[in-house]
């Protein structure tokens, strides 16, 4: 990583734990942009230069979830199958930071239950990022999967973390690998239909 590179990346978080801090004392609604952007000594304009608004504060590592599934993709053995590279990627999720155990992760849960735009984020957010690696998934396993099978796969996936979440997380944070356990756990459960011996190459479906 270049000097630019690292100063970016570190001007970046403190913006997030900035507005971290200001999220748990004073509430969602009450923090402004220019509040975070004072918190972490930066100026709004930088703030704009990292984030659109403060919802997409709230999601910072979607860029990286989607990175560790591609990664997994293109990174597949000859042998592997569509649920492997997609416990593969949550692995690389669970080993690069704790945006599923963290402060921001409990904040974001109960952000997402309480205010209409920080829901409406995540919903697109969720939409956006199932798109886009049911598409690559496809490309990748063009004999087992077609479009409506990956993204049916990749839809069991996704909601199989949202629910482990939103139930160990509800309360506040919890210990990563508390979380990273309990979410592996959640997704090795809905994913077992696609691993079962009889149905681990399934035909695309006559559409």
């Amino acid at each position: 990583m270049s000097l630019r590179e690292l100063k970016r990346a570190r001007t970046r978080q403190a913006l997030v734990d900035a507005a971290t801090d200001l999220f748990e004392r004073n509430g969602y609604e009450q923090t402004t942009i220019a509040d975070i952007a004072a918190a972490a000594e930066v100026g709004t304009r930088t703030f704009f230069g990292y984030f659109a608004s403060k919802e997409d504060l709230l999601f910072p590592e979607t860029d990286a979830r989607v990175r560790a599934a591609v990664d997994a993709i293109d990174g597949r053995g000859p042998h592997d199958t569509p649920p492997q590279v997609l416990l593969r990627a949550l692995s690389l999720v669970g080993e690069d930071g704790d945006d599923l155990s963290g402060r921001l992760a409990a904040l974001r849960l109960r952000f997402v239950a309480e205010i209409p735009s920080v829901r409406g984020k995540a919903m697109q957010t969720q939409f956006d990022v199932q798109r886009e690696i049911a598409q690559r998934l496809a490309a990748a396993f063009p004999a087992e999967l077609d479009g409506v099978t990956a993204a049916a796969l990749v839809g069991a996936f996704v909601g199989a973390v949202a629910g482990a979440l939103q139930a160990l997380l509800g309360e506040g944070p919890r210990d990563p690998e508390t979380v990273q356990k309990a979410v592996e756990t959640a997704t090795e459960v809905a994913l077992r239909p696609w691993i079962a011996p009889d149905v681990r190459h399934l035909e695309p479906p006559n559409v």
